[in-house]
This record gives C-alpha cells, sequence and structure tokens, in this order.
C-alpha cells in the first residue's frame, strides 16, 4: 500500500485545541457491525463483563524547556527519552546547531551540555542536578504541534491520564485522557477490570511517514513494559470470553510486542513495531482510541485492525459528524475486523 492511500482532508475547525470540560464529556464513535455515535461516558453500555481494559500508565513529563546558548542565541528543547538521572535525548530547535561540548543555560541557573549527535537527536547531559527536579521546576508541558497555542495550568492535569505513574512519556497516551476515576469504578462494577501496561511515548509518535512506499518505514523505538499480573489478567480473561480492549494504539503496540514470536510474556523491552494492513493481530479483541493523522503509522494501525475500507468510511462520518479530532478530541470504540 502506498502513502497516498491514508490520506484524508481534514477541516482546521475539528483539530481539538482545548480538552472538553469533563473527560467524560467526549463523544464516542463504536464501530461493530455498524458506526453508532455516542458519549464517552456511556461506555459501558458497548462492554460486557470479562472484558478487560489495558489501560498505558506512563506519566508525561513536562518535556519542553526554553533557554538560550552561551553566545545567547534563543533554544527550544524537547526531551526525547530520559536515559538515566541526568543523562537524556533531546530534540533542539535553534538558528544554528548548537556546538557538541557547548552548554545551553536555562532558568533558575540550570544548564545542560550537548554531548553528542545522532540522526538529530542530541545526547545531553545535566550537570546542575536530576533531569526531572529540572523539568518538574522550570518544564512545560509538551503539547503536540497542531495544538497551536502555548501550555497552561489546565493542561499540567487534563494532558494526563487519571492513573499516570511512571515519568517517561513525552507525549500523552490520549485515548486514556477520556476515563475518570468514577468511570473506571463504575466500569468494574459492571464486571469489567482493567490492567496496565506501560510505554514511555516518544516525540517521534507525531512523525509523519514520509515514504510513499510504507514498507520502507523505519518506526521510533519506546521503551515499555508488561507484568506478569497484567499477563495473568489477559490469560484469565481469554478463557473466560471476555475481550481484551487495548486502551490507545500505545496499549496496542506492547501488547503485540510482548506477543512476537509466540505466547504473550511479562518484559521489560524497546520496540520498533509497525503495525500496518496485513498485520495479524495476538492478543487484542477491541481497542480504544482518539482520531488520528493523515498519512501517519498510526492511521495505518487502525486501517490494520478494522480494515482499509473500513477506517476510512469510518473517518468521513465522523468527519461529517463534526467529532473532535486529535490528543484533546473524541474517541472510537473499534471491533477487530
Amino acid at each position: 500500500m502506498k502513502l497516498s492511500d491514508f490520506d484524508f482532508e481534514l477541516p482546521e475547525s475539528l483539530i481539538a485545541q482545548h480538552p472538553s470540560h469533563k473527560r467524560t464529556d467526549s463523544r464516542l464513535l463504536v464501530r461493530g457491525h455498524d458506526l453508532v455515535d455516542s458519549h464517552f461516558a456511556d461506555l459501558g453500555l458497548f462492554l460486557k463483563p470479562k472484558d478487560l481494559l489495558i489501560l498505558n500508565d506512563t506519566r508525561v513529563i513536562p518535556a519542553r524547556l526554553f533557554g538560550h546558548k552561551e553566545s545567547g542565541g534563543k533554544v527550544e528543547v524537547l526531551i526525547e527519552r530520559l536515559i538515566n538521572e541526568r543523562e537524556a535525548r533531546a530534540m533542539i530547535k535553534s538558528s544554528r546547531s548548537p556546538k557538541l561540548g557547548s552548554y545551553i543555560i536555562l532558568e533558575n541557573d540550570c544548564q545542560f551540555q550537548v554531548t553528542s549527535k545522532n540522526d538529530g537527536i542530541y545526547n545531553i547531559y545535566f550537570d546542575t542536578g536530576s533531569i526531572l527536579e529540572t523539568l518538574n521546576e522550570i518544564g512545560h508541558m509538551p503539547l503536540p504541534p497542531y495544538i497551536v497555542r502555548d501550555d497552561s495550568n489546565e493542561d499540567a492535569k487534563r494532558y494526563q491520564t487519571v492513573y499516570a505513574k511512571n515519568d517517561g512519556a513525552v507525549a500523552a497516551p490520549t485515548a486514556g485522557l477520556h476515563f475518570d476515576d468514577e468511570l473506571l469504578a463504575n466500569l468494574k462494577e459492571q464486571g469489567v477490570d482493567h490492567a496496565f501496561v506501560t510505554l514511555h511515548v516518544g516525540a517521534g509518535t507525531f512523525q509523519p511517514v514520509k515514504v510513499e512506499n510504507i514498507k520502507a518505514h523505519k518506526m521510533h523505538s519506546e521503551q515499555y513494559e508488561i507484568n506478569q499480573d497484567t499477563v495473568d489478567k489477559i490469560e484469565r480473561a481469554k478463557v473466560e470470553g471476555g475481550r481484551v480492549i487495548a486502551v490507545g494504539t500505545t496499549a496496542v503496540r506492547t501488547l503485540e510486542s510482548a506477543s512476537l514470536g509466540g505466547n504473550l510474556r511479562s518484559q521489560k523491552s524497546d520496540t520498533e513495531i509497525f503495525i500496518y494492513p496485513g498485520f495479524k493481530f495476538q492478543v487484542v479483541d477491541a481497542m480504544i482510541t482518539n482520531f488520528h493523522l493523515p498519512k501517519s503509522s498510526l492511521l495505518m494501525l487502525v486501517s490494520a485492525f478494522i480494515g482499509f475500507e473500513e477506517m476510512h468510511q469510518t473517518y468521513q462520518h465522523a468527519i461529517s459528524k463534526e467529532y473532535r479530532f486529535f490528543s484533546y478530541g473524541d474517541a472510537m470504540l473499534l471491533e477487530k475486523s
């Protein structure tokens, strides 16, 4: 399949710039045998006892920093991945590329050294203390590029799931943003349990596919972890006739990565899995996801899951009904084809 097969026209007015008033106020488009327009607060109507939700408990770090070079030139930094307490990989935007060995000066007398560069990504070292402490003190939430405004105090809370736990993501697992504690509790009373995986979403999630032959596309690498408790819950749900419902493409990528080459097993690793039409899903039976960018690897994943023609039909329906798109937009519940 070609990259152009995954293009569509989206009115700019449908790109959500702010979250809904309440998390569960989002709309929900349900695709099973038919398309059903609903609301996320009514998710339980489409689930059944023994279904199992898989949630990504990564926590978004305030990964955007502003500073200047030793020479005075302004710099914008996006932490892409934490290596350890003081080292990270980062994208650095400036009028001229910073020299290796030079320092970037941040607020509050914080600074870091640019130590190396590989494929456009810099390795940096904070010699003034912990990176996370610095980010929590002066960092900004890394809103995606299609949200054309500065981050606010509201984003510090709303661009984060209510169950976020493990620091490391530089983009939110946005399908999870629609859940609040009350909805999760109500679903559990209904017999719909949940379990957690961790995948630290990287900035590469927003990188468009640029090659017309999509099979030549190289995915970015992301860290993930799935523990034995989650594996056990998945196996039990399968035996009891429940569906494994991945909340977000990150949960899908984690589960399918952890089952490559055989049975699902607990592990901590990196994944560069690229899911496009023709992929054979081993674990996931249904998924909850937001609406994705044209020509993106995430749109290709959705096409693999529900079918290529079905993807286009679903997206055209969403556009005609004026659903809100992307990170702060509405959601879909999709059954595997």
